[in-house]
């Protein structure tokens, strides 16, 4: 990716040319009309003052691209001009928890350089206010397209407390409609919205990362795994249109055997799972191979771990420091793993563990050359973004994810 060069001037001039402003890489400019954002993100006046209130920290900034509204709902109109007719492309999208990097770990494989001057990257990092306020930096799904074609999604955190306070009205409903027609507490609606988001990104996605904060973290497993339970019968990009262009006077029921027959094995995003922060006791080869044999134990009937995703290479640890071979023998078909140390202000000279930016460089190389599922059918980028928006519908509107509401509902784990 070229870097913006900097704009030269002479000390003896008497005029300084200013510097121009920061440029956020493919970001749509917003329209401002009488100091106001308008577009699809606010909400008009006829809505409740209490409505507006409740969901007003969670609109987007202006110039976003975010394919998720305020209320929930699916838009491709800010996001569509920047997507072509073309077929070769991929899709990655991430999962995690909030500050555990992913931001951080897109922007490194959409090939942005921090160094550039004048470059903002293309998704928003914590900073230290953020950071200080326990706050998030992305809403909803946010997409760029790189130079290479790869299409990024960076959704909004998962277990994220800002999320929740946002979405809580007074009296604890969520303020936003996560089960259409469903009015839930906040504590449940939040837990559905990640459920929700996992399951789009497993259906429109050929690769999803699955980011964790530490060597122990497990709730991303869990909450992939309930994506895995709960995505079932719901399609690829590449065949919703077939999927629904059944006779309208067959039933719910036999319409959705067609589906299936149609579709043939149910489609599913490869998953690489990330643990980021670790210190140097925890990067260590010999916890890589137990943690990957975790992996295949916990996913081991889960359609995440087909015998047809072949896994990344393991040189990821061949410069670690540990150099008994232990990492050249670890089984190619276990789940992809990634670790990557904890991000040091002082490099020490007598660290023998590969540093920060290299895991991140060594990530975005093994993403981009790491082979992955294909949809049933090719489409273009266009179609699979006008797709995504059916099933993001199909999600929002499945029988499983309600009757999984509903178990939970009557669990009393979640406050009315």
């Amino acid at each position: 990716m070229a870097a913006f060069g900097g704009t030269s001037s002479s000390s003896s001039s008497s005029t300084s040319t200013p510097a121009p402003a920061p440029k956020i890489l493919l970001a749509k400019p917003g329209f401002v009309v009488g100091g106001h954002a308008t577009g699809k993100f606010i909400r008009g006046g006829s809505g409740g003052e209490d409505d507006n209130a409740s969901v007003r920290s969670r609109l987007p900034p202006v110039g976003s691209l975010n394919l998720l509204s305020d209320s929930w709902e699916f838009h491709i109109d800010r996001f569509l001009p920047f997507l072509t007719d073309n077929t070769e492309f991929t899709v990655v999208g991430v999962i995690g928890p909030p500050g555990a990097g992913k931001s951080t770990i897109m922007n490194e494989i959409y090939g942005f350089d921090p160094t550039s001057p004048g470059m903002l990257p293309p998704f928003a990092i914590q900073s230290e206010e953020t950071r200080a306020n326990a706050r998030h930096c992305t809403i909803g799904i946010e997409p760029r397209v790189s130079a290479e074609r790869l299409i990024l999604l960076d959704t909004q955190p998962v277990f994220s407390p800002s999320i929740l306070t946002e979405m809580t009205r007074p009296d604890g409903s969520s303020a936003i409609p996560v089960l259409s027609g469903e009015n839930l507490s906040a504590e449940l609606a939040h837990e559905l919205m990640s459920i929700q988001l996992g399951v789009l990104l497993a259906s429109i996605c050929h690769i999803i990362l699955v980011v964790s904060e530490g060597v122990h973290e497990s709730n991303m497993w869990h909450l992939l795994s309930t994506v895995d339970l709960l995505k079932h019968g719901i399609s690829d990009p590449s065949s919703v249109t077939t999927a629904h262009s059944q006779n309208p006077n067959l039933g719910p029921d036999k319409e959705n055997k067609i589906q299936f027959q149609e579709i043939g094995v149910e489609y599913i995003a490869a998953p690489v799972f990330i643990h980021t922060k670790l210190r140097d006791g925890d990067f260590t080869a010999q916890n890589f191979q137990r943690m990957r044999k975790a992996l295949a134990r916990y996913f081991t009937s889960s359609l995440f771990f087909r015998a047809d995703f072949k896994s990344m290479s393991t040189e990821h640890f061949s410069s670690t420091g540990s150099n008994n071979g232990q990492s050249h023998s670890l089984d190619s078909k276990l789940p992809n793993l990634f670790l990557i140390p904890f991000e040091s202000k002082n490099a020490s000279s007598k660290a023998h563990y590969e540093s920060y930016e290299l895991a991140l460089w060594k990530l975005r190389d093994q993403v981009l050359s790491m082979a992955c599922p294909t949809f049933s059918r090719t489409l273009s980028e266009r179609d699979w973004l006008k797709n995504s928006a059916k099933i993001w519908e199909l999600v929002k509107n499945s029988s499983i994810i309600a009757e999984y509401n509903r178990m939970l509902h009557d669990s009393g784990l979640f406050r009315r």
